[in-house]
């Protein structure tokens, strides 16, 4: 088992796929990836990253009810969700924050940003010595 955190990208835009997947590998992040809803929920219970990137629209499956289905399960319940997309909505957000996600940010986004409230939620996850 690595000792990298495991960070899962989940969107359908390979350009944004592929953006964030080189900025989080320089951080020394291990990245895996899912283009659709039904993907993305198969490797959060397959491979149980440390962190979930969720887009809200995608196909097969919404974000949202990928984040219900990881939520309402009692061993992926813990893993955190930030949802990132282009629903700016204040009902979706609100939404989002109320099933359990714990950050959303709508796109366009500044990638540094995300890069910082990542690593904030990963030093919470991080045993103290």
């Amino acid at each position: 088992m690595s000792s990298q955190p495991l960070i899962l990208i989940c969107d359908d835009d390979p350009l944004l796929i592929e953006l964030m997947e080189f900025r989080l590998r320089a951080k020394g992040y291990a990245v895996t990836t899912a283009t659709d809803g039904e993907e993305a929920f198969a490797k959060v219970s397959s491979e149980r990253p440390s962190i979930v990137v969720l887009d809200a629209m995608m196909p097969k499956l919404d974000g949202f009810d990928v984040l219900n289905r990881i939520k309402q399960d009692p061993e992926l319940k813990d893993i955190p969700v930030v949802m990132l997309t282009a629903r700016k909505n204040e009902r979706d957000i609100v939404s989002a924050l109320e099933r359990g996600a714990e950050d959303y940010l709508v796109k366009p986004f500044i990638p540094d940003e995300l890069m910082a409230r990542l690593s904030k939620l990963i030093a919470r996850q991080t045993p103290r010595a």
